[in-house]
Formats: structure tokens, sequence, C-alpha cells
């Protein structure tokens, strides 16, 4: 697996490469959580955002498909004795409905060939007017056009499915039923939009 092969290295990306947009990625998603937040993370990687949501909320559950990237989270994270490792399919997850205060799901949204599959799910483990954060990597530039990023990293295997601008981003969200999506930006060399919204309350 393509994330397996990359885990030893991807900190590189995370703290050097594209540590501008990080810096203020983390900075958005620490402001949203709560000290009595149960949190679920999907699509952890290494820990950049465990390590930011583990100091401000009461549990984290920390998810990833591969296991090498848990594997690398769980090493980065050792400090912080509030958070769960569990290998998972955001397309399948098995927790039980309203789990959770707060659902996290960074950077994942456009590697997915069902992404509103896996958005059902991360809504259905949210409680009632619960929160979901999804931050996700602006893969076009504002012509609309490939960013010489995606190109290069589908290149290498992490095959993108969807390209998002900011406002395509958004529609998606809008498109898929929620009706109040608060987008932010985090700049930098491959700039994050972090798309929030809460789950209706039923």
């Amino acid at each position: 697996m393509f994330w397996d092969r990359v885990a030893g290295v991807y900190d590189l990306f995370v703290n050097v490469i594209n540590r501008k947009t990080h810096q203020k990625l983390k900075e958005i998603v620490s402001d949203l959580i709560g000290s009595e937040d149960a949190v679920l993370e999907c699509a952890c990687g290494t820990g950049l955002l465990s390590a930011v949501i583990a100091p401000k909320c009461r549990q984290l559950t920390a998810t990833d498909f591969s296991e090498k990237m848990l594997e690398k989270a769980e090493k980065n994270c050792r400090c912080f004795s509030n958070i769960t490792y569990t290998q998972a399919d955001i397309t399948a997850l098995s927790f039980a409905d309203n789990s959770f205060d707060k659902v996290v799901a960074a950077n994942v949204i456009h590697l997915l060939d069902n992404p509103l599959t896996a958005l059902g799910e991360l809504n259905r483990v949210c409680k009632d007017g619960g929160m979901l954060i999804i931050p996700t990597y602006m893969n076009k530039d504002s012509e609309g056009k490939t960013s010489r990023f995606a190109g290069a990293v589908g290149k290498a295997g992490a095959d993108f499915k969807r390209q998002f601008t900011v406002d395509s981003y958004r529609q998606f969200f809008l498109n898929a039923g929620y009706s109040d999506v608060k987008v932010s930006l985090a700049e930098g060399r491959i700039p994050c939009a972090v798309a929030v919204m809460r789950k209706a309350v039923t």
C-alpha cells in the first residue's frame, strides 16, 4: 500500500515541505476542540493533528487505514495517555451511531472512490448537534488547473480521486445536504481548506 510505504518519510512533508500550511491547520483545528469532547480522528496519518487534539480533549480515538501510519502516530504522540489507536476504513466504521462530540477527517476526502459514503459514516458516528471537521488539500489552482503538487503525488502513487478549489469544496458539502458550511483556509505551499459543519439534530 502506498501509505504504508511512505509512512517513514511522511513527517518530512508535514514538518518541512508544507510546514506553513500545517502550522495554520493545527491552529484552526485546535481552536475547535473542547475539554469535554470525545473525538474521532480518521486518517490520522503520523499524528499531525492528533498531537494538537489530544491535549485539548477528554478522549481521542485515532484511526487510519494504514498500519504503518498508525504505528508512526503512536510513536509521535506517545506522551499523551488519552489516545486510543485503531485501524479503520473510513467508509465502513465499526463505531456505534452518535458516539463522538467531534469527528475529524483530514486530507482524505480527495483520495476516496466514494467520498459521500465516508461522509455518511462520519456523520453517523457523530452525535446529534456535534461537529464535523474535514480539512482537505486544495489541489486545483485559482484557474481550475491541477496543481503541480497534485500531479506529482498522483504519479508517485497517491492517486487523487477529486480535485478541489475552496469554492468547489464548500459546494461538495452543500450538495451533500449540509446547509451551514464554514470553510477556513490554511495558506502555504499546498493550501488546505478546513470545512466545518454541525450534524443536524433529529
